[in-house]
């Protein structure tokens, strides 16, 4: 009864004549934008308290061992269809195959991979998982998330990412580090994911 109560109220109060037919109402969804800006990827992602370094394809594996330094992250998993080229020299670099067990996994420093886009409107970096990312396990227990990611990887915004994303594919959207307010408000990292997310981006122009 209450609910059909506040609908009538609802109706009453709305003038006959304003009232849009039934099935009038046209929907419009923002739609795909294109190629987003490295410069707007970069600033946003770092909004997030993220730790983002912008180099050259030949400067990738010296970004990619400050961002490990900085964290002194010396065993770090490397999954298949990483470009060997961005691994740096002196990591000890441990695969997954045979699959690591979690507590083999929280063992690790660091995880290093590519990524299947990145959002420049929300500074998001989504992986589907595919070669050079690893399952999403490698993802989530490591404490440190070194990610690299190239110019031509970077959509303008949502309606780009979802729009060349793979349904059948399992998603990981991620925007910086893992971290909550739920208790108390206060902001805790590294609840459901690594605490430090280091973004390496390729600038254009840049093969890798």
């Amino acid at each position: 009864m209450s609910r059909e109560t506040i609908l009538a109220r609802i109706a009453a109060a709305v003038p006959p004549g304003s009232r849009p037919p039934i099935g009038a109402v046209e929907r419009r969804y923002r739609g795909p934008a294109g190629a987003g800006s490295v410069e707007a990827f970069a600033e946003r992602v770092g909004d997030y308290r993220a730790t983002v370094t912008l180099t050259d394809a030949a400067g990738v594996p010296g970004a990619v061992a400050d961002a490990l330094g900085r964290h002194d992250a010396r065993r770090v998993v490397v999954p298949a269809g990483v470009d060997p080229a961005w691994v740096p020299a002196g990591v000890e670099v441990v695969g997954d195959d045979p699959t690591l067990t979690p507590a083999e996994l929280d063992s690790l420093d660091a995880l290093l991979s590519g990524c299947a886009l990145a959002v420049a409107e929300t500074g998001t970096v989504v992986l589907d998982h595919g070669p050079g990312q690893g399952r999403r396990a490698l993802s989530l227990v490591p404490d440190v998330h070194v990610v690299v990611v190239t110019a031509d990887q970077i959509v303008a915004g949502v309606p780009d990412a979802v729009a060349r994303c793979d349904p059948g594919r399992p998603l990981t959207w991620v925007s910086g580090p893992s971290a909550t307010s739920d208790i108390e408000l206060d902001r805790v990292e590294g609840v459901h994911g690594p605490r430090h997310l280091e973004v390496v981006v390729v600038r254009p122009g840049a093969n890798t």
